[in-house]
């Protein structure tokens, strides 16, 4: 517990004013969405669907014009979590391990587990599956979820209690609030800070009926900017997605009205992307995965009854990078992170102290495409300077006009570049840690196919590998064993009647050491139902797994390549794998 003295220490000098911090821990709940966009929400002026307790997080706290995320999710939640751009923490992308958030980096559920809350994430991840990486290595007491980048099912799907395979229980967003409103319940008395990373309207579009027949046949009032480009399924879908957050996040903040929390509550909520379709945007260009306004513009709402002024607008250019700072001074909690931080705390902002508010660039990478923004201006890479103030659609480039602020942010830009580059040289060839906990989960994702072998899905999150006909075909993964021993290998897969026994051998490449075992039963259960997706031509496919212990495999310290094969098949093909799990003995 901090006192008056260091707290008004800390506000003289960070320069804001003591009014708007704790004189107590006040308890932290942040809300953050999956490719919702800043359109999806009918206090931006959306006709189409109804999100009326989100839009009371705007109405009785602070409103955000300005705040930009990146343009998808896994650089986003870095961002989050560090106060740092996203190359700098070793995350550049959302498949195959490119999601991971280095081990030394310090997030901001480190710095409240320090201050002595109670912490705990719900939802999606998509920063870490293996130790160190696991939201239970980076600072969270409590997880619930999936670390993956997106999940195949939403109905009862199995899912991550702790690092333990557990079956969830009923649509995932109402189970992460169910399973958060029990970790607010039992920590009522005490500080905590709850992180619910819902994980929706990401696809697969699946949704109850509930909520669903209200949109079924809707002919939408407001479409994107270019009409013809809709998938009004899609969109359908979205807004049905969007009125079950708006329904949990009323539970949450009704549960803390009943445990008369909320005047001790800091409440945040934020979007991870830009849309995830061609929808209404309030006429933005670009969707998730561009560097535009439409792809990187997000919601960004803060309640605090008493301390944050009602209906308060901000208008400054902030991003994700500037959330950990804020929250922290907030909390009157001093950042000590072990890397300079990027981001800012806007608190100043809050109490409308403007004098000494840097010029500052924000940026946006992915992929090879770029953009800054600026107070008054957005420069792409790509081409164009676009005067957001009076263009927020970017329909005019003003490079002509504006030669020399063209000049300044292209240079910006192409520094920045360079800079994050050099930043993310070092973990470009990272393997896949083993041995770092006792239990170690490699799933398909992370594996490579080799020889006719193919994965279930396009997407390599929550995929399977299917179609292994061959003696010649195996499955690889890269490896970094944290300790050596003996490890129990299991590989968790499906065989059909006719298919058993196969022998599934697994060797480490270069070493003598090897494992086999005969498949014994057989083990074919159908995909999970999928009459609740609402699209066509869905490309997520789900089915339950069997664990085949495979035996004993001694693994040095050290890089490895783990070499899944089948020295015998039985009919015309082997077996389906989900994932190979490694428990040190």
């Amino acid at each position: 517990m901090r006192g008056f003295l260091s707290l008004l220490t800390i506000a003289a000098l960070i320069g804001f004013s003591l009014p708007i911090l704790a004189t107590k821990q006040a308890n932290v709940v942040i809300f953050l969405t999956d490719d919702q966009g800043w359109g999806d929400l009918s206090i931006h002026g959306n006709t189409n669907l109804s999100t009326p307790h989100i839009d009371s997080l705007a109405r009785d706290g602070a409103t955000f014009e300005n705040f930009y995320v990146c343009a998808v999710c896994a650089p986003t939640r870095a961002e989050f979590l560090t106060g740092r751009y996203h190359p700098r923490t070793g995350v550049s992308g959302v498949s195959r391990g490119e999601g991971r958030l280095n081990p030394d980096e310090t997030t901001i559920a480190d710095m409240f587990q320090t201050a002595g809350y109670h912490t705990g994430a719900f939802g999606k991840w998509h920063n870490g599956t293996q130790s160190p990486y696991h939201p239970n290595d980076r600072g969270f007491d409590e997880f619930y979820g999936f670390t993956s980048g997106h999940w195949g099912h939403y109905f009862s799907p199995p899912l991550d209690h702790n690092g333990k395979l557990v079956r969830g229980q009923g649509y995932v967003v109402d189970d992460f609030t169910n399973h958060a409103m029990r970790f607010i319940e039992e920590h009522q008395d005490e500080a905590f800070f709850c992180y619910l990373a819902y994980n929706t309207p990401h696809s697969p579009m699946m949704i109850d009926d509930e909520f669903y027949n209200k949109f079924k046949h809707l002919d939408p009032k407001l479409r994107h900017r270019e009409p013809q480009r809709e998938d009004l399924m899609m969109t359908r879908a979205a807004l049905a997605m969007c009125e079950n957050i708006d329904w949990n996040v009323g539970r949450i903040l009704q549960q803390l009205d009943d445990l008369n929390l909320s005047q001790d509550t800091i409440v945040l909520y934020f979007s991870d992307n830009g849309p995830n379709s061609y929808r209404w945007n309030g006429g933005m260009k670009g969707r998730k995965a561009s560097v535009d306004e439409g792809g990187l513009r997000s919601p960004l709402f803060i309640r605090w009854p008493g301390r944050i002024k009602s209906g308060t607008r901000v208008r400054h250019v902030l991003g994700a990078i500037d959330l950990l700072p804020s929250l922290a001074s907030l909390a009157g909690i001093t950042p000590s992170p072990v890397a300079p931080l990027d981001g800012l705390s806007f608190v100043p902002l809050l109490n409308k102290q403007y004098e000494g508010w840097p010029r500052r660039n924000l940026f946006s990478l992915w992929k090879n495409k770029a953009s800054v923004r600026s107070e008054r201006f957005r420069f792409v890479s790509e081409g164009g300077l676009f005067d957001i103030r009076n263009d927020r659609g970017q329909h005019i480039d003003v490079a002509h006009r504006f030669p020399s602020e063209t000049t300044r942010l292209k240079k910006a830009l192409t520094n920045h570049r360079k800079e994050m580059a050099q930043a993310y040289s070092p973990f470009k060839d990272r393997p896949f840690t083993v041995g770092y906990r006792r239990s170690t989960s490699l799933p398909a994702r992370d594996g490579i196919e080799h020889g006719t072998i193919q994965r279930s899905s396009k997407a390599p999150n929550n995929s399977f590998f299917k179609n292994w006909t061959d003696t010649s075909d195996a499955i690889t993964w890269e490896v970094e064993v944290g300790q050596a021993g003996d490890y129990e290998a299991t590989v968790y897969y499906t065989c059909a009647k006719e298919n058993v026994g196969a022998h599934i051998r697994l060797t480490v490449d270069g070493l003598a050491a090897a494992t086999e075992a005969k498949v014994s039963q057989a083990f074919d259960p159908p995909l999970y139902d999928k009459s609740k997706e609402r699209v066509e031509r869905s490309h997520y496919f789900v089915k339950d797994f069997k664990p085949l212990i495979l035996g004993n495999l001694p693994l040095e310290k050290g890089r490895a390549k783990l070499r899944l094969r089948a020295t015998q098949i039985v009919g015309d093909r082997a077996i389906d794998v989900h994932s190979l799990h490694l428990l040190r003995k």
